[in-house]
């Protein structure tokens, strides 16, 4: 089977490795990253691939084009802006969106590119350990409203990750990657909460984390990002995670169900964010408790 002409817009923190994957395994890609040293770097390191041009007609020869973008926002700027591709894709093309988008964003977004011909898949990315993205073992999230194009670009997602699950129409992707993101956060939270009581009383913020990874509270803060209670370069920024638990707060509301959990993690996110210095690792947040229990956390580097 031939393999598909691939364009790749975002090489960020997830966005690089996630493409690297696909280069590894031999896709010519073309790529694009509004920091055009990251599209340039990326070349260089893998030579069969290149860099887009600047042009809206970049991608015009590609049958398949992903995007890692920030937000939903974002990549519909990149497609439908004055200066969007999608325009000049060609018809019967598609764009995998693997951004953390709105799912209502996504649904409105599909309907605008398919009045150009062009299916919209949705299929936004989570990771069982850290770095998974590096080493193609990641986790997607699809979702689409067409089986035929779903079989077509099966392959390519493959080609990224691990553990690929189709969750069911348009936006089911996103849907299921704001709700993984929200109990992520519910587990954050509950540690942060946690942390500060535990030194309130006495006890060892350290030996709360070695404790928990090896009881029923472990979970990818423990075991990661907060597990040596130091400021750690996850790659996931703070401003994201605000940016992600807005998402959840919407689509839980929109279901109908009621719950006070997403207004207050929003509430407290967004006083840490006061705290810390812009582009600050989401692990920063536990800066807002310290704040409101009035200790501070010792830092240590002991990983053990």
């Amino acid at each position: 089977m031939e393999t598909p002409n691939v364009g790749y817009i975002g090489l960020g923190n997830a966005g690089y490795p996630m493409a690297a994957c696909l280069a590894k395994k031999g896709y010519q890609l073309v790529v694009r990253d509004s920091n055009p040293s990251r599209s340039i770097k990326f070349v260089e390191q893998y030579p069969k691939c290149k860099v887009a041009t600047s042009t809206a007609d970049a991608f015009h020869d590609c049958d398949v084009v992903i995007t890692m973008l920030p937000n939903g926002k974002v990549v519909e700027e990149v497609l439908l802006g004055d200066d969007g591709i999608a325009r000049h894709l060609k018809p019967g093309s598609t764009v995998i969106d693997t951004s953390s988008s709105s799912p209502f964003d996504t649904r409105r977004l599909g309907d605008e590119l398919s009045k150009l011909s062009i299916d919209l898949v949705d299929s936004p990315i989570t990771q069982e350990r850290l770095h998974d993205i590096d080493n193609a073992a990641a986790t997607l999230m699809v979702g689409s409203d067409s089986q035929k194009t779903l079989e077509k670009v099966l392959p390519i997602l493959e080609d990224m990750s691990t553990h690929v699950f189709p969750m069911g129409g348009l936006g089911a992707g996103h849907t299921m990657k704001t709700l993984n993101n929200y109990v992520s956060v519910g587990s954050i939270i509950a540690l942060c909460d946690a942390l500060v009581t535990g030194q309130k009383l006495g006890l060892n913020p350290q030996t709360m984390i070695n404790v928990l990874n090896v009881g029923t509270g472990v979970n990818f803060s423990t075991l990661y990002s907060m597990k040596t209670l130091k400021s750690f370069d996850t790659g996931y920024q703070l401003e994201l995670l605000v940016k992600d638990v807005k998402i959840a707060k919407d689509v839980i509301e929109k279901s109908g169900f009621q719950s006070d959990l997403p207004r207050l993690a929003l509430e407290y996110l967004e006083d840490s964010m006061k705290l810390v210095e812009k582009g600050a690792d989401h692990s920063e947040c536990i800066k807002g408790w310290e704040k409101r229990a009035g200790v501070e956390i010792p830092k240590t580097d002991r990983s053990t």
